[in-house]
């Protein structure tokens, strides 16, 4: 049996790639993969050539390398086992799993590396895992104060769930910002109070009676310019989380006003590490669990706009670069 991934060769230049279906070792399974889901993040970042001369992620050891080229990568993928090592439990077998790994139609893991996938969610829906997690954590870091006026600017797919995080929280107004109108009809209909376009005056909207602007920001468009229009739109003594990864695009910050003054903080959030002040009582396992029940109510459909068959990856991530006008998300199939 040939086996077959995705491969960023360079940039703009993506490969599908054939191998031998691999073995698994003796503590190992063998996975054949359903959908999996793209990034439209950190994979555009390696896509476009923007990505940092960096670790992968070193929480994920299927990513265990750097981010150079080739190299094969991606982390939300959903299949089902169809073989087990001689150690490995024949329970297993049959079951539909989730793994944090690189777009492939096999691999192999050992079994502690899975999440089983609860009955009755489509794989499509459960590709959506990580950004779920990733959304969750935004929102903790976060921790909105009751009455807050709330920004999150950029709403691509984290962007959108994070909007859908905090519209459960009693918040005085969630306003959003996106360029383009696809993605701020998807944050009304996510609960949004307001989905603004870029060219808003941000600050404004986001003032009251009681408050100057917003009370918390969230950056999350990648696009290094929208950190300083989050900064512009937070008011006194307010916070900025940032949670986009920019790569090696620089960031040009206008600090020399009023933010001189502004009393505001600027943090980073990123998933793979939980905030210092809730490890005692919070750890990957437990916020993964929490991520599952989430996605549950979450309408994967109006989050994955498109679908490719994993031969037709480099038109997916060519959409994704070039229109995201366009579209969201997306998944690849494996026939």
């Amino acid at each position: 049996m040939t086996a077959r991934r995705v491969s960023f060769r360079a940039p703009e230049a993506v490969r599908i790639e054939e191998f031998p279906v691999p073995d698994p070792g003796s503590n190992e399974v063998l996975v054949e993969t359903e959908r999996s889901g793209i990034s439209p993040g950190t994979e555009l970042l390696l896509y476009r050539g923007e990505a940092p001369d960096l670790p992968a992620d070193e929480t994920i050891p299927s990513l265990s390398g750097d981010l150079s080229y080739p190299i094969s990568y991606g982390y939300a993928a959903v299949g089902r086992v169809i073989e087990t090592g001689e150690d490995v439990d024949d329970e297993w077998l049959d079951r539909r799993v989730f793994a944090f790994h690189p777009h492939a139609s096999h691999f192999c893991v050992p079994p502690g590396e899975l999440q089983c996938v609860p009955d009755g969610l489509p794989s499509e829906a459960a590709t959506l895992l990580p950004n779920v997690e990733a959304a969750m954590n935004v929102a903790m870091d976060a921790a909105p104060v009751v009455g807050e006026r709330a920004l999150v600017l950029g709403q691509g797919v984290l962007g959108l769930l994070t909007t859908a995080m905090l519209a459960a929280y009693p918040l005085d107004a969630l306003y959003t910002v996106d360029r383009h109108p696809l993605r701020r009809e998807r944050a009304r209909d996510l609960g949004a109070d307001e989905a603004l376009a870029p060219e808003a005056d941000l600050r404004g909207a986001l003032s009251s009676a009681h408050c100057e602007g917003a009370d918390l920001s969230i950056e999350l468009s990648g696009n290094p310019d929208a950190l300083d229009a989050a900064i512009g739109a937070t008011g006194y003594a307010g916070r900025v989380l940032v949670g986009s990864w920019y790569g090696n695009k620089p960031v040009t910050l206008d600090l020399g006003g009023r933010f001189h003054r502004s009393r505001i903080s600027i943090e980073s959030t990123q998933v793979s590490t939980i905030a210092p002040d809730l490890r005692g009582r919070w750890d990957k396992s437990r916020r993964l669990a929490l991520a599952w029940d989430r996605l549950a109510g979450i309408d994967a459909g109006a989050l994955l706009t498109h679908r490719f068959a994993l031969e037709d990856a480099p038109e997916a991530y060519r959409l994704l670069s070039e229109h995201p006008e366009d579209a969201i998300g997306a998944v690849l199939t494996y026939p």
